[in-house]
């Protein structure tokens, strides 16, 4: 870990050279801004908008809360959605180069606990919950071939989104418009990843229509790491007569048996990084993943003052996981096996209601609203193993019907700005309901039926202060929960089937004070766009694992932890051809109060100290990307990027951690206008030093394999064509 300081001097040399460019450029934007103040242009003429804080649609700038809003990168493979933040400051998004597993997803360090899926942030897709109301997501199923940008909300605002809102993520399909156009792509790169894509868009103010479909496949950059995936989606928008507006949203995604490399020991990283973990290849570990969903957004204006929007949507998924178990711990009498199905039925549905008038001449809004989330989950449990045979599906180990559902009833408000002064604030009452069938309860151990209710109210509130047409500066505070995900749930300490009725949701107290700073040419396109956040969560019974045994792991609650840091972010038009953006975060996430956990299997009672100062794992302390953009010609750009991760724990005991690492690249872009329309081209280097790293982690994984490595040198080519 002492070699990280050095890097982290650096990270603060690079972070100090974008707060001086961004204030060297200060200057010539405020000359090129005068002169659209003048003409009544500039702070008005936002491109940025969001509706992820106050579900109200207005410019980012404006809310007291960190929000990014990121165009889908054009010049990627356009599979994962970390191609896309790699500027948001706050976030950690790692694809893992596993696509049977999820990317591993953290904002402000909630989420990096996290043993399966994603957890602590929720997750949107057009408006409609990609997280299950236990508070597990995915963002497998994002369909980036008909997708127009991600946004990013970190802070206490995230809170008016309920359980496990450390943060939000939410991925908004373009809209189409104009004149049919049709796109269609490929990619294809180093270990063999090539990715074929099409999308369908147009429209007018009574009928749009967005739909695209793209297949994706990978032999990987590690062993046994082969994958392929298959997603359609589609967006219908129809106006009626009256005001009213009617989205239809369709998303299908077929993910056919992902191999899964698992994670590395110290010893094995360090022998082959790109390596596969021999048990993977003994139990032929992989996923199967798919899924269908239908939703519906119809909003109507009632009057010149009221809105009511109503939400709802479906649908269906199913996952067969085989898993490394070692046999002697499945024929554990208490074991659920080493294969893993999930059928899983959900749905739910939002009505709310939004009031617009003015309040002693200001604006004034109202928001109310009720969420319900259903799902209902049959979970099977299997052998990984029929006599010596491994890796295929055996016995019945464990059969139960899961239901998880939860009522939430949210009011919020904004009222300004007056005089310089906007006020946000906002309560959301919360009720998560669990409830257990066990179908299959091997003898001689009682039922296990029952069930657990979890309720909170989290209030949130924020003023936001506007200096001048340039600067803006806020504060915010909120509180938030986070309940237990079924899998933690999943098991009793007696060893009888049932969920775990003993487990406490984790709360947190959110405090955030920031500045923003913007600067607009004539045509409103920005200059200079900065933000700094300074932020701190105070977090009681977070989730740790209690004991692990006959392949049942039974989590506990921690006692107290603490996030703090500060976010920076810059984007600065340094020239007419030249743009730099940068995004830096520091991070100090630790324990407050000891506790112990399990470290090893077999681990029956918790048995490894914890102590207080230690870091939290997974949530590198110094994280930073910048990028420098140079367009000699309207069709023509040149990137180069650079990011710098410092080394990270991997344990909770902080015995075990991944080293730093500094990753350049550079990418190319040409456009040819034809006839016939538009053809497109990158080229991208990445890890250009062929640099060897772990470039995520499997936090407090017991068997030591904590360790899974990043790409070397990869190269990508893309080409496009949109019909005119």
């Amino acid at each position: 870990m002492a070699g990280s300081i050095g890097w982290t001097a650096t990270a603060l040399g690079l972070l100090s050279a974008g707060i001086t460019a961004t204030t060297a450029t200060t200057a010539w934007a405020q000359d090129s801004t005068a002169t659209a103040v003048a003409s009544g242009a500039g702070a008005n003429q936002l491109s940025a908008v969001t509706v992820t804080a106050t579900r109200i649609a207005q410019p980012d700038y404006f809310v007291p809360a960190a929000i990014d809003s990121a165009p889908i990168a054009p010049d990627a493979l356009g599979v994962n959605a970390s191609e896309s933040l790699q500027y948001v400051p706050g976030l950690i998004v790692r694809d893992r180069q596993n696509y049977a597993q999820d990317e591993q997803i953290s904002i402000r360090g909630f989420g990096a606990r996290a043993p399966f899926n994603i957890a602590g942030i929720r997750i949107y897709m057009d408006g409609i919950p990609s997280s299950q109301p236990d508070g597990q997501g995915t963002v497998t199923q994002f369909d980036l071939a008909s997708a127009e940008r991600i946004e990013v909300l970190r802070g206490p605002f995230s809170v008016l989104y309920g359980n496990s809102a450390g943060g939000v993520i939410q991925l908004f399909s373009a809209s189409g418009s104009g004149p049919p156009r049709a796109t269609a792509g490929v990619v294809y790169g180093s270990f063999d990843q090539r990715r074929v894509s099409a999308d369908v868009e147009g429209g007018d103010t009574a009928f749009n229509y967005n739909v695209g479909a793209s297949y994706f496949g990978t032999d990987g950059s590690r062993g046994h790491s082969a994958a392929q995936r298959s997603s359609l989606g589609g967006k219908w928008g129809f106006d009626f007569d009256g005001g009213g507006k009617l989205t239809l949203l369709l998303n299908l995604f077929d993910g056919p048996e992902a191999q899964d490399p698992l994670g590395l020991t110290r010893a094995q990283f360090n022998a082959n990084p790109h390596g596969t973990a021999p048990s993977a290849a003994e139990f032929n570990t992989r996923k199967s993943d798919d899924q269908g969903q239908l939703g519906a957004v119809y909003e109507l204006p009632v009057s010149d003052h009221n809105t009511v929007t109503l939400t709802t949507y479906g649908g269906h998924r199913d996952v067969l996981q085989f898993q490394a178990i070692p046999l002697a711990t499945q024929r554990a009498p208490t074991s659920p096996g080493g294969v893993v199905s999930l059928s899983n039925d959900y749905g739910g549905v939002e009505p709310r209601w939004t009031y617009h008038t003015d309040l002693l001449g200001a604006p004034y809004n109202v928001t109310a609203g009720l969420d319900y989330d259903d799902l209902d989950e049959h979970r099977e449990g299997y052998d990984n193993f029929i006599g010596s045979v491994l890796g295929v599906q055996g016995a019945l180990r464990r059969n139960e019907l899961d239901d998880v559902h939860d009522l939430d009833q949210y009011l919020q408000s904004q009222w300004g700005p007056i005089d310089g002064w906007s006020v946000f604030a906002g309560v959301r009452r919360s009720r998560v309901s669990f409830q257990s069938i066990a179908l299959h309860v091997p003898p001689p151990v009682e039922s296990g039926n029952g069930g657990v209710d979890y309720g909170a109210t989290s209030p949130v509130g924020g003023i936001l202060f506007q200096v001048d047409q340039h600067l803006n500066l806020y504060t915010s505070y909120g509180q938030g929960f986070e309940t237990p995900t079924l899998d933690e749930l999943g098991y009793r300490p007696s060893g009888a089937p049932g969920l775990n009725l003993s487990l406490l949701a984790a709360r947190s107290h959110s405090y955030e004070a920031g500045a923003k700073l913007r600067f607009q040419d004539a045509n409103g396109a920005d200059l200079i766009n900065a933000q700094l956040a300074l932020f701190r969560s105070d977090l009681s019974n977070e989730l740790i694992l209690a004991s692990d045994t006959g392949g049942r792991s039974i989590y506990g609650n921690a006692g107290l932890t603490r996030h703090q840091g500060v976010e920076f972010e810059s984007l600065t038009q340094l020239t007419p051809t030249l743009q730099y953006h940068l995004a830096y975060t520091y991070l100090d996430a630790l324990v407050e109060s000891s506790y112990l956990t399990c470290s090893s299997v077999p681990c029956p009672r918790p048995n490894t100290l914890v102590a207080a100062g230690n870091r939290i794992p997974g949530l590198p302390p110094n994280d930073l990307s910048a990028g420098l953009e140079w367009q000699p010609l309207p069709n023509w750009s040149w990137t180069v990027t650079d990011s710098y991760v410092a080394a990270f724990f991997a344990d909770d005991a902080n015995r075990n951690y991944a080293g730093a690492y500094n990753l350049l690249g550079l990418i190319t872009d040409y456009a040819w206008s034809l006839d016939a329309g538009t053809l497109h081209g990158f080229l991208r280097l990445d890890n250009a030093l062929n640099r060897v790293y772990a470039g995520s982690v499997i936090v407090n994984n017991t068997s030591a394999e904590y360790y899974e490595a990043g790409p070397g040198r990869a190269v990508l080519v893309g080409v496009s064509f949109q019909m005119r």
